[in-house]
């Protein structure tokens, strides 16, 4: 796979790094000289010193030929401007974007040509209540401008669930149950699983199915 950064900060570094040691082709595009300079990267990640915003550079890099897109850079205002070109100029299958400040989250859609967000804040957050919410439905994710969603809960003992196969336990057409955590093991999900108190259930839902599976998750 081949994947273009914008950004060669330490975030955009150490994804270039993570992801050349998994074997695919990285080229991280760079504004400042000195920021590329002092970048620890693998010899395999491929830099440009050019500024990611200008179309100039996002051609030399060929970026119809990346199958992801990432926008790290430090300012929000950049990586929307990248999406945006990534995704309507160059056709770019997946765009990453990393949000900088939690208030500008709502920018990072479909329309800028974000199909994945990641807001450091927001994620924190959300694995804090992950880590002592018992009961509480928790948004870990959210992908296609949010109609997608990442969801985990641990089910407590009042929960309608425990005790249900998954085939019975009525969940909505438009979401579905991607992974279930117990005793430090993955559940792989079948028709004939069934829920125990405190496993940890994780699901794929959209906005329309949200409400339904806190309910049969957690009786609220």
């Amino acid at each position: 796979m081949r994947v273009v950064i914008a950004g060669g900060g330490n975030v955009g570094s150490f994804i270039a790094n993570e992801l050349a040691d998994a074997g695919h082709r990285v080229l991280v595009i760079e504004q400042l000289p000195p920021v590329a300079e002092r970048a620890v990267s693998r010899d395999e990640v491929e830099w440009m010193v050019a500024d990611a915003c200008e179309f100039s550079t996002l051609q030399a890099a060929e970026l119809e030929t990346a199958e992801v897109v990432v926008a790290a850079t430090g300012d929000d205002e950049d990586n929307l401007v990248v999406s945006l070109l990534a995704k309507q100029e160059f056709a770019v299958p997946r765009v990453v974007a990393r949000v900088n400040h939690p208030k500008n989250e709502w920018l990072f859609n479909e329309t800028w040509g974000v199909d994945v967000s990641v807001s450091t804040p927001h994620l924190i957050t959300a694995l804090v209540e992950e880590a002592v919410s018992v009961g509480t439905l928790v948004r870990l994710l959210q992908f296609e401008g949010g109609q997608a969603r990442l969801v985990e809960v641990t089910l407590a003992d009042e929960s309608p669930a425990v005790g249900t196969e998954i085939k019975d336990a009525g969940v909505p057409r438009d979401a579905t149950v991607v992974a279930v955590l117990r005793e430090d093991h993955v559940v792989v999900p079948r028709g004939d699983t069934r829920f125990e108190v405190g496993d940890e259930v994780l699901a794929l839902v959209t906005p329309d199915s949200e409400d339904e599976v806190r309910r049969l998750l957690t009786g609220r």
